[in-house]
């Protein structure tokens, strides 16, 4: 990205503001633009000869500073890379960490498909989403063509992930991309001595393909020889080296090559990278008494690669305690740091609330909203929760911005339609909020009742306040 404001971007628009593009002035599609919610295609103007050179460039230096990869096909296919800053901060990540879950060609049938069939329907409910796994790494441990075939087979039949083809061995990977080249794999991976047969296979397929080697130098030579064959769609692997000073370089090279990718603009090298986490099994896990000191160490890995600067990686422990906080990490630094995590404003019914159920607010802050609610439903308490638009700010803060007011209240009591549903015209407001109570009661006619500040309190503060003489 060498554009840093719509404004940059809307000079290389035709500026007619035609709508075509659904969008009411091209400086509104520009933003839309730097957001990658809309593409240049949606602009037919643009491609007339009249404004094609402008459309061109603006291609150019609209494409990402990272090449953007893709796996897999459908709803399941997943993007990676596509990154234009150093820092999250500066703009925002776009395409979050591709998580990769092993399976390996040795598995009897049975556990092999259970452990596919673990890895896909994994999730977990976290600020209003279901977190996912994204994909299945196939690795060849038998070292034999047929037997990685059939294991690959096998791992189709039970899941629409995308996969990655994990072997060194070119005549392997060739084997088992006959049974899903349709699907666009990843092949792991090409390195200094077997460079040239899966650079024939990656053009024969036409599948994205890994690159190996921990020299750097080595990593651009095979990059650029690549490259200049045609394969576009390249994925880097720099080792992974999971302890000591191993471990200190593996930092160190994933730092210089997203650097020279994005600050130094080295395009022969901006290319997704991949982390393997699960070479902590190398050391730790080779007993079994040491699997959970393993799957603790990968889990540590992983998540100094999400922050530095892996696209994609390949982890092995499915158990809960490594996979919950790498996969909540990877969520949390793919979150836009510019937009808070909000709901819809909106009245909520919480179990099977009646006209004389207590009133509820709080605001629509993801985090906000989701603590309040399930404090109240796990408590089993009928209540009514009003959500009320703060602009995506929780409690506190918006009280002290001005977001929350006695006047948001009332805007929310009159949208919603409350006194439709409470007849007893009295809401309790949080206690971060305490000092809005008289100022709302005199603004919307309601009795306010000023809540605990911990929402996990509410089951306590019920049994005391709960109902007022006014309900009663």
């Amino acid at each position: 990205m060498k554009l840093n404001s719509p404004m940059e971007v809307w000079k290389y628009l035709p500026g007619t503001n035609c709508k075509e593009c659904g969008e009411k002035t091209c400086l509104a599609f520009a933003s839309l633009l730097m957001e990658r919610k809309k593409k240049l295609e949606e602009c037919p103007p643009l491609f007339e000869p009249k404004y094609a050179e402008k459309g061109k460039k603006l291609a150019e230096l609209l494409a990402p500073e990272v090449r953007e990869v893709e796996i897999g096909i459908g709803e399941r296919a997943r993007k990676m890379g596509g990154e234009d800053v150093m820092h999250r901060h500066e703009r925002t990540f776009f395409n979050r960490t591709v998580l990769v879950y092993d399976v390996w060609d040795t598995m009897k049938e049975e556990e092999l498909r259970e452990r596919v069939r673990k890895i896909t329907e994994w999730k977990k409910f976290y600020v209003g989403e279901f977190l996912k796994v994204d994909a299945i790494a196939i690795r060849s441990v038998s070292g034999e063509a047929k037997t990685f075939a059939q294991c690959v087979k096998r791992v189709a039949e039970e899941t629409d992930f995308p996969l990655v083809l994990c072997s060194f061995n070119a005549k392997v990977i060739e084997e088992g991309l006959k049974e899903v080249s349709n699907r666009r794999p990843l092949i792991y991976a090409a390195d200094k001595e077997n460079w040239k047969e899966f650079l024939g296979i990656a053009k024969r397929f036409k599948v994205p393909v890994t690159l190996f080697s921990p020299d750097l130098d080595m990593l651009n030579s095979l990059a650029v020889t690549f490259s200049s064959a045609g394969i576009e769609d390249i994925v880097l692997d720099p080792g992974t080296y999971p302890e000591g000073g191993g471990l200190e370089q593996t930092f160190s090279r994933f730092v210089r090559i997203r650097r020279a990718g994005i600050a130094d603009g080295n395009k022969g090298i901006a290319y997704p990278l991949i982390a393997v986490p699960m070479t902590a099994w190398m050391v730790h896990g080779s007993k079994a008494e040491n699997a959970l000191a393993a799957s603790y160490w990968e889990a540590i890995i992983a998540d100094l690669f999400i922050i530095k600067y892996a696209d994609i990686m390949i982890l092995h422990s499915i158990e809960p305690h490594s996979l919950i906080p790498v996969r909540t990490l990877v969520a949390n630094i793919y979150t836009d740091p510019r937009r808070p995590v909000s709901v819809e404003p909106g009245l909520r019914e919480i179990g099977n609330p009646t006209e004389r159920s207590p009133l509820f607010v709080t605001t629509n802050f993801a985090l906000t909203y989701y603590t309040v609610e399930s404090d109240i439903s796990s408590n089993k308490i009928d209540s009514y929760l009003m959500v009320v638009d703060s602009e995506g700010i929780g409690v506190e803060s918006a009280v002290a911005g001005g977001q929350l007011n006695a006047e948001s209240f009332k805007d929310a009591l009159e949208s919603f339609k409350v006194e439709d549903k409470v007849k007893h015209k009295t809401m309790v407001i949080p206690g971060l909020a305490a000092r809005l109570s008289g100022e709302t009661e005199d603004v919307t006619g309601w009795t306010v009742l000023v809540g605990p500040r911990d929402s996990g309190r509410i089951p306590g503060w019920m049994e005391k306040n709960w109902p007022p003489e006014t309900v009663s």
